[in-house]
Formats: C-alpha cells, structure tokens, sequence
C-alpha cells in the first residue's frame, strides 16, 4: 500500500507536499476533499490517533468564517464531524496515512521521512 494524502488540491501547504513526495521517489494516492468528502467513519479514525483539537485547522479562513456557535460545536466530536464534512477546508492539511496505520498531520519533511 502506498501513502493516502488527504487535503485540497490548491493549498500552498499541499503543493509543498506533493513537491517532496515527488522528489524523493514516494508513491502516494491523493484524496481531494473537494471532489470526495470525507466520511464520518473517516474523520473519526483521524481524530481516534490524535485527537479532534489535531484535526481541526483553526487558522484557516474557513474557521475564522464561521459563526461562534458552530466553533462551539467544534469542542465535541458528535457535534464536530458534521460541521466538518460540510467544510472541509476546515480540516488540517495535510494528512497523511501511512501503511502501518500512523497518521501524520501537516507538512513536515523529517516526519514523513522517518514514517516510510
């Protein structure tokens, strides 16, 4: 099994990623929440290996778009996920799942590095 990376195509953050993975020879699969939204059961294994606050981009436009009530809805995972598959801007970009099952989350060179 190769890599799956999950994000948006148009992020300067994903750019970097594909560049990288690109250069050092690593074969991935590429999953666009733009074109293919991720799924509950998805969302929930991200947040399962490293906790909802991980998961969530809070920097982002998306985010500081929202209404204060959907933030708070961000705080619990029943209420988060939905509000998530509806926006998935809002989700940390990117993350990479690995063939051991690992996730890592952002753009780090040194982590993917010593994940493969």
């Amino acid at each position: 099994m190769s890599l799956k990376v999950y994000g948006i195509k148009n992020c300067n953050t994903m750019k970097k990623t594909f560049d990288f993975l690109e250069s050092e020879g690593i074969a991935y699969e590429f999953i666009d929440y733009k074109k293919q939204k991720p799924t509950a059961e998805l969302l929930e294994s991200f947040i399962n290996k490293v906790g909802l606050d991980a998961v969530i981009n809070r920097k982002g436009m998306t985010y500081r778009k929202i209404g204060e009530g959907q933030k708070e809805s961000l705080e619990k995972i029943e209420s988060a996920i939905p509000i998530l598959i509806d926006n998935s801007s809002m989700i940390k970009r990117p993350i990479i799942l690995y063939p051991d099952d690992s996730i890592t989350l952002g753009f780090n060179p040194d982590l993917i590095s010593g994940k493969i």
